[in-house]
């Protein structure tokens, strides 16, 4: 649970040194947030430097702005998480729990909506940002500023194009988790469930 909402995400600007003018990161920021709902499915690859082999997760995910993120684990396990401003919850047979929240996580969790929305104005205070490529086929590396952040990552790489396609978290103590987005699409509105879920 708690690696995979570590998926945050970096933003800074090496541009594009051509006659057009170069994708910039408020370029990017607004190409994020321009859709209203996003789903897909989601694969998680947790690389332990204790294990031969990585940790691998799947699911689907709704993300919907100015509501938040629903993160619905298939396999190995089947659990539903709920991200929002105000934290984590995990659905209990029919009722959403909050779950405590921690410093740590809390900082993580606000950080990953903010990256797949397109808000770079809290990153760009976390993070030192780069950014290449263009608008189909860019990436953003992330390296953490603060002290509390840096406790955790080295680094975090994060591509797409018009939706972000992989989030790449290197960490400190040697163990690195690869989030990738498949099939996504902005072209559905939410669902009676899901709006239901969002507003429990």
């Amino acid at each position: 649970m708690k690696s995979t909402f570590k998926c945050l995400v970096a933003l800074a600007l090496f541009g594009l040194s051509s006659m057009a003018s170069a994708f910039d990161l408020q370029q990017l920021s607004d190409q994020l947030a321009r859709p209203e709902v996003i789903h897909g499915n989601f694969i998680q690859e947790k690389h332990l430097r204790a294990l031969p082999q990585p940790l691998i997760s799947k699911g689907t995910f709704v993300l919907a702005k100015n509501h938040g993120l629903l993160w619905l684990l298939k396999t190995p396990l089947q659990q539903d998480y709920r991200i929002t401003a105000k934290g984590i919850a995990r659905r209990d047979g029919s009722v959403w729990q909050m779950l405590p929240g921690k410093s740590a996580g809390a900082e993580q969790n606000r950080l990953f909506l903010a990256v797949l929305q397109g808000d770079s104005s809290g990153l760009q205070r976390d993070f030192e940002l780069s950014l290449s490529g263009d608008a189909q086929n860019w990436k953003l590396t992330l390296v953490p500023r603060s002290m509390l952040l840096k406790q955790v990552f080295n680094q975090i790489n994060i591509a797409g194009a018009e939706l972000v396609h992989s989030i790449e978290l290197l960490e400190t103590q040697g163990d690195s988790t690869l989030l990738r987005m498949q099939d996504s699409t902005a072209t559905q509105p939410l669902s009676d469930a899901e709006q239901h879920d969002f507003a429990e």
